[in-house]
C-alpha cells in the first residue's frame, strides 16, 4: 500500500528538517545551500512533503522576472525517491506560480527526464537573462554549469 503523500506551505518548525535535506544534497554537489537563516527568510516560498507527518520532500519557488519564476531546492530525502513526491511538489509548486499570475516557471537540474515528465522543455539557458544575473554571475560553476535549463508555460 503507498502511503498518503501531504504536501504543504512550509512553517517555521520545518527549517532543521530544510537545511538537513538541502545540506545533503549540496555535500554532493547537486543543490546549492541554504543557512537556516536564508531558510527562514525565504520560507514563505517553500513548500514541503509530508509522509505520516515527516518531511520527506522540498521544493521552492523564487520570482526572477515579471513573469518568470524558478523551482529550488526541489529535493526528496533518501528511500522517499522514485515515489512520485517530487512530481506532487512540482504540481503544487505550479499552483503557486499560477496563483501569483507567473506563466514561466523554469528550473535548472540535471534530472532532465523528470522536468520533462512533468510536462518541461529543455531549452537553452540564454533566454533566462534574469537568472543569469540575479544568481550565476556568483556561481563557482559559471563558466563551466553543467546543469540544463527547463522551460514550462502555464496556460493561466
Amino acid at each position: 500500500m503507498q502511503a498518503v503523500v501531504t504536501c504543504r506551505a512550509a512553517v517555521p518548525e520545518d527549517v532543521e528538517s530544510l537545511y538537513q535535506l538541502i545540506s545533503g544534497y549540496a555535500e554532493r554537489g547537486i543543490m546549492l545551500p541554504r543557512s537556516r537563516e536564508a531558510l527562514h527568510r525565504q520560507l514563505q516560498h517553500f513548500v514541503v512533503a509530508e509522509i505520516n507527518n515527516e518531511l520527506v520532500g522540498c521544493g521552492s519557488l523564487c520570482q526572477l522576472g515579471q513573469e518568470l519564476v524558478e523551482i529550488r531546492s526541489l529535493g526528496i530525502s533518501e528511500g522517499h525517491k522514485g515515489q512520485g513526491i517530487g512530481s506532487h511538489l512540482v504540481d503544487k509548486l505550479m499552483e503557486h506560480a499560477a496563483a501569483r499570475g507567473l506563466r514561466k516557471v523554469m528550473a535548472l537540474t540535471y534530472e532532465v527526464s523528470f522536468f520533462v515528465k512533468n510536462g518541461f522543455e529543455v531549452v537553452d539557458t540564454s533566454i533566462f537573462p534574469e537568472k543569469v544575473w540575479a544568481d550565476c554571475r556568483h556561481c563557482p560553476k559559471q563558466d563551466r554549469c553543467d546543469e540544463i535549463a527547463v522551460l514550462k508555460v502555464l496556460d493561466i
